[in-house]
């Protein structure tokens, strides 16, 4: 059993929300089934797994209080359902509780207490989801003697709704959406370059023609990208026409001394049993046999009535088709390169200022250009390869030389935007670049004031690695931000509907 304290802020609604529902009280649309001059306290809570987010009823002594508590699994963001919930109100020795098996609208438990005793308390959820039971704590609950006393703690509890947007737990829970924490980490110096993805050296084969002829292509899709396996036929190259250097009469002639040297083995094993033929001769004509024989196998492997066959070495794809068909070639000749495609080498060039500072590299960020999707290096299992000691030929750039795996979609020959970044000791509150929005050249970001109150904030920005950007003014680490869905908040912001309670039934 998991023993987890809640992060309490108990907030009052009533003036905020009156005050910003006055302009559209007279809209029909706005169909809530609960009255807005209610007072409610909303506490919010986060474990390992979950995050909860409860409105409550001022406790009264010898009054029922209802609480509605919402449920999110951190991992997606999305609501508990068909899960055991207990809520228990406990006050010195008295303790009301009450369980719900089950719950109409996924993620929403409605639960009501009646208090029997006034006094600091708290509130105490029992989870159980699967096997695993969370158990999570409020406290600092009051139970107030009477009404008066609950609405006078109700107003000095209020929160300030200014710039603020309202955006339900049932609204996030249908959309991709996420709050995180900003990360409070060593973020360094990040060299912005571009580079080029090429194949990693050891993971390209070139083919090669073993004897010269006509080259014929195997099939009719012998194309650049085309996905070949190992000991697959991809070309022929016959000597058949040719008057010198025939490889189908070396062919031919390596099968006829391989037969008849076979045969001349033979029949001087079954002389030497009447000892008719000396171990001298026998041995020779075995070392004549064994030379034909490994001759003709050699040819064998490699050639047929049509002349040699060129086979794809290991399992990959044709990255380029080299030669023509009826293309004549020679020996050594590149036919076609083969990729195996286990991984990429990214090469890029730096100024020579930023040379020292790749003696601190600690990661890098890769960003493509066509779809715009970014990935750590670290996370492909790449590494860097080499920084290079002298400028490059012809240009006075520093080369580098990355590696990765094939786990992301790149094409050799394509560009990259390419962040390298390098360590510090100084810790930066950052935030992941899906937080920002930007408006005219400035940079907002969207606070978390409760898991359905949102304030609308500006943000200093300092350096990027393509993931993540340094905010040097406007956030702490310590407030939650919204990391996925910002742009949905904005759009609700937009359409002016700041009902602090739209969509819940009470």
């Amino acid at each position: 059993m998991k023993r987890i304290l809640f992060f309490i802020t108990a907030l009052s609604v009533l003036a905020w929300g009156c005050k910003e529902n006055a302009k559209v009280e007279n809209e029909a649309d706005h169909d809530h089934d609960h009255e807005h001059e209610e007072v409610k306290f909303q506490y919010t809570g986060y474990s390992e797994s979950l995050e909860c987010f409860a409105e409550a009823d001022p406790f009264v002594l010898g009054e029922e209080s209802n609480v509605l508590s919402h449920f999110s699994w951190l991992s997606n963001f999305k609501p508990v359902n068909n899960t055991r919930v207990t809520l228990k109100l406990q006050v010195n020795t008295s303790e009301v509780s009450e369980t719900l098996e089950e719950t109409d609208r996924p993620g929403i438990y409605s639960f009501n207490l009646k208090s029997e005793m006034a006094g600091s308390g708290k509130l105490v959820y029992e989870i159980q989801s699967g096997e695993e039971t969370f158990r999570l704590e409020v406290p600092n609950i009051t139970v107030y003697q009477n009404d008066e006393a609950a609405h006078e703690a109700a107003e000095k509890a209020e929160i300030s709704g200014i710039n603020a947007s309202v955006f339900t737990k049932e609204q996030s829970w249908k959309i991709d959406f996420r709050t995180e924490l900003p990360a409070n980490e060593p973020f360094g110096q990040v060299i912005k370059t571009v580079a080029q993805v090429q194949s990693v050296p050891s993971d390209e084969i070139t083919l090669t023609a073993k004897s010269n002829g006509m080259v014929q292509f195997v099939s009719h899709n012998l194309v650049a990208g085309k996905t070949v396996a190992a000991g697959e036929n991809l070309f022929s190259i016959s000597g058949n026409q040719l008057a010198v250097n025939n490889s189908a009469v070396m062919y031919a002639e390596a099968k006829n001394n391989y037969a008849t040297s076979k045969l001349d083995y033979e029949r001087k094993q079954e002389l030497a049993k009447e000892k008719i033929v000396s171990e001298k001769d026998l041995l020779e004509a075995r070392n004549k046999y064994e030379n034909a024989r490994i001759i003709y196998q050699n040819l064998e492997d490699n050639f047929n009535d049509r002349g040699e066959w060129v086979k794809s070495p290991a399992n990959g794809y044709i990255r380029q088709v080299l030669v023509k068909n009826g293309e004549y070639a020679e020996p050594g000749q590149a036919l076609a390169t083969i990729t195996r495609n286990r991984g990429y080498m990214l090469y890029a060039e730096i100024q020579p200022k930023y040379r020292e500072c790749m003696k601190h590299y600690s990661d890098a960020v890769i960003r493509t250009m066509g779809s715009n999707k970014s990935y750590a290096l670290k996370d492909l299992n790449g590494e860097l390869m080499a920084t290079g000691n002298s400028t490059g030929e012809g240009n006075f750039m520093v080369p580098v030389h990355l590696r990765t795996d094939a786990s992301v979609e790149l094409i050799p020959g394509d560009f990259v935007e390419l962040y390298l970044k390098t360590a510090s000791e100084e810790n930066k509150v950052v935030v992941p670049n899906s937080a920002l929005l930007e408006e005219q050249g400035y940079f907002f970001v969207y606070v978390q004031l409760t898991p359905e109150l949102f304030e609308k904030r500006e943000v200093k920005t300092g350096t990027t690695d393509g993931l993540s950007t340094e905010i040097k003014a406007g956030l702490s680490s310590h407030e939650r931000v919204v990391t996925q869905g910002a742009m949905f908040i904005k759009l609700s912001q937009a359409t002016g509907a700041l009902d602090p309670h739209a969509g819940h039934v009470h």
